[in-house]
């Protein structure tokens, strides 16, 4: 029954496949954009969509759905799930994500926090964009490759330890049978 559900909800709002294959404005990608792997759920596209969405979702830009569903098409993985995972960061999680990145970033630059003598003033903000955006941009880097790289292990553990646990109650699943 649940199955069933949550088959209408994604049926409902993920557009079809066909139409997005012929969409006119898609055509520059090609090939790319008739690969099965960016519809269907496997090992291989389920992992790869992970590690894209996990990486994007640290981009400190406004388009970062964007980039994960083109980082799917390019890597041909699941486009649902690239997209879907870049809402990690969102407007409620952001703020604390981006200062932890902005810290992570401090952290591997070796730099001092310049927030220590800032003064809250418009020229202030400005003066101190420079302090803080090199940092912030590493951080994000830094974290988005270590997110996505855990994300790419953990999913890939993931889906072998369900295969593994499937294969072992087929297996006596037959002993209690034969036996």
């Amino acid at each position: 029954m649940a199955k069933e559900f949550i088959k209408k909800i994604i049926h409902k709002f993920v557009p079809d496949p066909e139409a997005i294959k012929q969409h006119k404005s898609l055509q520059f990608l090609g090939d790319r954009l008739k690969s099965p792997n960016l519809w269907h759920i496997n090992r291989r596209s389920i992992n790869a969509a992970v590690a894209i969405g996990l990486f994007f979702a640290w981009a400190p830009t406004p388009t970062q759905m964007a980039f994960a569903a083109a980082g799917a098409v390019y890597f041909r993985a699941n486009l649902l799930i690239s997209v879907a995972l870049v809402w990690v960061t969102n407007p409620i999680t952001m703020p604390p994500l981006f200062y932890f990145s902005y810290r992570v970033g401090l952290w591997f630059s070796g730099r001092p926090s310049p927030a220590d003598d800032f003064v809250f003033s418009i020229e202030g903000l400005w003066s101190g964009l420079g302090d803080v955006i090199g940092p912030f941009l590493l951080g994000c880097l830094i974290l988005g490759l270590m997110c996505s790289l855990a994300g790419y292990i953990g999913m890939d553990s993931f889906w072998r330890y369900q295969v593994n646990k499937k294969w072992a109650e087929r297996k006596q699943k037959r002993t209690s049978q034969s036996g």
